[in-house]
């Protein structure tokens, strides 16, 4: 049964993540915080290349084509990727642990919409290596596509159009011209879709434009929406002095929420938290919030990003996978010398009144000062949207200007 939220992404170049009473929880909740905080490491990568430009990112994307590709590859390759996931795809559990996570992040129990697949398509005639297809299924329960790719825009056709059905048309050309040519021998691809209602819809009638504080100190008008509430809220200090407002926005379904963080101060730049971010951090975020009401006034944006992973994931010390004389992907096929020549990521957007929709730490917890009465998010802010009960991180990006 396929579910279907608010935000579509899409991420290529690799492939999957993580999923089974106590001891079964356990290991994926190990599983959710690893996957997520590594998506989190890339996105610091990403958001340190574009400290003044809007991002959208799928941490899960990432995540998940980068835990399939482990299993293609072996020697220093392998080594470098698990050194930087921080876990082994392979590893007893791990695989099982995976899909669970996968089970629970796509449970009707969500009632907000969440969709994600996987897929590996393969050319025609590379022999692989014996067995490497039904394990590769066994462990993520992904179908592994023959495809020719010498026949460049057929395969291309291919490709995209598994990935124009799995994010419901939001991202139609995940591999533009050029992309893929005769020499391409294997892509790896997630889709991820979320369409969420907010628990508490703004009030249309209530938008309005006001001024929004860019970085480098400039200000324009945008269209923002408003509501009086009661929201899990809480402040944050960064190890350097700056206070930063939190609050939760929960879907529908309460089990995915949009954790909104953007500085106290205007001239605080964003990067003082981005630069710090990871799992559990915002797991300590959720953990001291308190119910309070306020006036919550926040843009609506609409954020459409195409992001080359390949400088963040070798500035993690993934390098050999990219050189064509140091790669070794003989865990797929031992008879040619293959590389990873691009990996890429998609992702569409759209906050509003009503909702959202995608086509894709250490700290110190400070929650006695006295909050403000107006939460105004007319600065820089951060937003990461979240599966509770997993603390896998679906979404999640920086907005410079809405």
């Amino acid at each position: 049964m396929q579910v279907s939220p608010v935000f579509a992404c899409l991420a290529l170049g690799l492939a999957l993540i993580f999923g089974e009473g106590s001891a079964s929880l356990h290991r994926q909740s190990q599983a959710a915080h690893l996957a997520t905080d590594f998506g989190l490491k890339v996105f610091r990568q990403v958001a340190q290349a574009s400290e003044d430009r809007n991002v959208a990112f799928s941490p899960y994307g990432v995540a998940s084509v980068m835990a399939m590709l482990q299993l293609t590859t072996a020697g220093e390759t392998q080594r470098q990727i698990q050194a930087a996931m921080g876990f082994k795809t392979n590893e007893k559990g791990m695989a099982s642990a995976l899909r669970q996570l996968y089970k629970e992040l796509l449970g009707p129990w969500n009632k907000d919409e969440i969709s994600t697949a996987n897929a590996i398509f393969v050319q025609r005639d590379l022999e692989l290596v014996p067995g490497f297809m039904s394990r590769f299924f066994r462990l993520f329960h992904t179908t592994v596509k023959q495809v020719d790719f010498s026949e460049v825009e057929r395969a291309r056709f291919i490709v995209n159009d598994w990935v124009k059905k799995h994010t419901k048309g939001m991202i139609t050309d995940l591999l533009g011209e050029g992309t893929v040519d005769q020499l391409t021998h294997l892509v790896l691809v997630n889709a991820l879709y979320f369409n969420g209602q907010w628990k508490t819809p703004f009030p249309k009638k209530a938008t309005h434009e006001r001024l929004f504080y860019k970085s480098d100190g400039s200000t324009i008008s945008v269209p923002m929406m408003a509501q009086t509430s009661k929201f899990n809220y809480t402040e944050f200090t960064t190890p350097d002095g700056h206070y930063y407002d939190i609050l939760e926005l929960p879907y529908h379904g309460d089990t995915i929420s949009m954790f909104i963080a953007a500085p106290y101060e205007k001239e605080v730049p964003l990067s003082a938290l981005t630069s710090i971010l990871d799992a559990q951090l915002i797991s300590h975020w959720k953990g001291n919030m308190t119910r309070l009401p306020r006036l919550l006034v926040l843009p609506k944006f609409s954020l459409k990003s195409e992001i080359d992973l390949r400088g963040p994931l070798e500035n993690l010390g993934m390098t050999d996978m990219f050189n064509a004389n140091q790669a070794d992907f003989t865990s797929l096929s031992d008879q040619e010398q293959l590389y990873l020549s691009q990996a890429l990521q998609k992702v569409k957007i759209k906050v509003n009144e009503s909702g959202t929709v995608a086509s894709s730490s250490t700290a110190l917890i400070v929650s006695a000062r006295m909050a403000p009465e107006e939460i105004i998010m007319d600065r820089p802010f951060l937003f990461v949207v979240r599966h509770n009960p997993t603390g896998t991180v679906l979404f999640m990006g920086q907005v410079m200007e809405p």
